[in-house]
């Protein structure tokens, strides 16, 4: 058989369950039916042949894991890509077989002349994964609430369906990819035209008032003068009451920032849209009891209880009666599982805490929250940041795709955006608009090679926010951010990295047909110090 020839539709080879009693082989009950008498796991086949739901049914028990084995002997090298569970962190790539890698919700495989994916449609019940080794495919379902196993009663839990694609002949693994992410997003949200802009984190990293955010709303509109699609300012962290990095809220403003819905207005006023950042799952407030899930440095909110959903419901609904026409929302999955995405692995969820509703899983909860956001914030535009893209698309028009790139360190803007750009291209689009963070245009960064990860970004197709101190500025890069936006704020062809096969960071990219060779190397890169690892730079 050829290796390509892997079907996950068909019978697999093993059924686990983990429950609070450790794990358990499950049984053929009858035609796609596995069980163990008190867990029972469905596979049904939809009548299109062409996506699996996966059932799980538990009346008594509480379930952590499911794991489906499909074996399958790999006669020849392949290469494999895969997902991150959030944003990546510079190390997505194609890489052969290991078979502890874990790819969260999706994978692609490449023989060299053709390539198949297969996956998880958006909107899971179940935070999943995928590992390959020589012998064949495992499927990871987390359906756990928290630290605790779900306790499902009498409720049938569709905790997955699956998709595959088969590439055609002509196909490269990169339109086989996009085709993936398309079946399994059935109807991503997108914004009605390009977002561009600027974003002030990169050069006041938290320091800012109302004065400042004006100034830059000058700028930002400068930069765009006749566009008729207009950029967006969005103000970042160090706005909110208990400002600082990062600590959350109440978001109400604080010394600096007397009057936030005064300062949308003025923002209008200078010929931009405004848009702001906030962290929904942490406060500083005195909140109910029964409200937190643990305090560290402030109260970590459980998104379980549907008074706190009524809390982030009034928060999001101030920012959007405020006047800010784009919300975006940061630290969620942080503030819920307790780690990073590159620290998961094949466990996203790391905190000992209970939820206080065990009878859905992490990720129908999570789901819950973004419905929320999404709810509230109106006719406002979400950008989700560590946030969970595969349950976010669907729901939020545009995604924070990588970790923080710099306004200090060239070395981390080319490990996190440019990685992030070229292996999250396929999701653009497709599943969502895919951001992959700004050009911090600075002092500190070389514009050598900020120019060009400027030019990329703005002729990707995908959003392009630039975080730049006015006063730093050259005429020349000014008038190169002129032409950057002029180009970001129309719609184009989206990019598609020509060499992500072999290169972690791709130089040559097709862009609007054409073929772009990028330098991202140099003096700048090899002098990086570790202190360029910090996350907040």
């Amino acid at each position: 058989m050829n290796r390509l020839d892997f079907n996950i539709f068909e019978s697999p080879s093993l059924v686990l369950a983990e429950t609070e009693q450790g794990w358990e082989k499950l049984m053929p009950a009858a035609d796609s039916v596995w069980s163990t008498g008190h867990v029972t796991v469905t596979m049904k086949l939809r009548e299109t042949a062409a996506e699996m739901g996966l059932y799980l049914e538990s009346k008594k028990s509480a379930v952590h894991t499911i794991r489906i084995r499909w074996n399958h002997r790999f006669a020849k090298p392949v290469t494999l890509f895969g997902d991150h569970w959030e944003r990546g962190y510079g190390d997505m790539g194609w890489s052969g077989l290991r078979p502890e890698r874990v790819m969260p919700w999706y994978f692609m495989i490449h023989d060299g002349s053709s390539t198949a994916g297969f996956g998880v449609k958006t909107g899971a019940g179940s935070l999943c994964c995928w590992q390959v080794d020589a012998d064949g495919v495992t499927l990871t379902a987390d359906v756990s609430s928290g630290s605790q196993g779900v306790t499902l009663g009498n409720r049938i839990l569709q905790f997955a369906e699956l998709v595959q694609v088969h590439g055609g002949e002509n196909m490269t693994p990169y339109e086989t990819t996009r085709m993936l992410c398309s079946s399994m997003c059935e109807q991503p949200v997108l914004p009605s035209v390009p977002v561009y802009g600027g974003n002030n984190w990169y050069y006041a990293y938290g320091k800012s008032s109302h004065h400042q955010i004006v100034e830059d709303s000058r700028f930002i509109s400068a930069m765009a003068e006749g566009l008729s699609n207009r950029p967006f300012m969005v103000i970042d962290d160090g706005w909110q009451l208990s400002s600082g990095t990062c600590n959350g809220g109440p978001w109400i403003g604080n010394r600096g920032f007397p009057d936030m819905a005064g300062l949308a207005d003025e923002m209008k006023q200078t010929g931009v849209r405004p848009g702001i950042w906030c962290r929904p799952l942490l406060t500083q407030e005195k909140v109910p009891e029964s409200w937190i899930r643990y305090t560290k440095g402030g109260h970590f909110l459980d998104p379980s209880r549907p008074d706190v959903l009524e809390y982030v419901t009034e928060t999001m609904s101030r920012l959007h009666e405020w006047g800010y026409e784009l919300i975006k929302h940061d630290f969620s999955t942080f503030d819920l599982f307790g780690q990073w995405g590159f620290q998961m692995k094949g466990k996203a969820h790391a905190l000992p805490y209970a939820l206080g509703d065990t009878t859905r899983t992490t990720a129908e909860i999570v789901l819950d929250l973004y419905r929320t956001i999404a709810e509230a914030s109106k006719d406002s535009l979400i950008i989700g940041c560590n946030t969970i893209g595969h349950l976010a698309a669907g729901l939020f028009e545009i995604q924070r795709t990588g970790d923080d790139t710099s306004g200090r360190s060239w070395e981390r803007t080319r490990r996190m955006g440019v990685n992030t750009l070229a292996f999250r291209m396929p999701q653009h689009g497709t599943m969502f608009s895919h951001d992959a963070d700004c050009v911090g245009i600075t002092s500190g960064v070389p514009w050598e090679f900020n120019r060009q990860w400027l030019d990329l970004l703005a002729n990707s197709g995908t959003p392009l926010f630039v975080s730049a101190d006015q006063r730093e500025l050259s005429g020349q890069q000014k008038r190169e951010v002129r032409q950057a936006f002029e180009a970001a704020s129309r719609p184009l062809p989206t990019a598609e990295p020509l060499d992500w096969m072999y290169n972690s960071c791709p130089s040559l990219w097709k862009i609007s047909g054409e073929t772009r060779n990028y330098s991202w190397n140099g003096e700048a890169v090899l002098a990086a110090s570790t202190r360029d690892h910090e996350w907040w730079r």
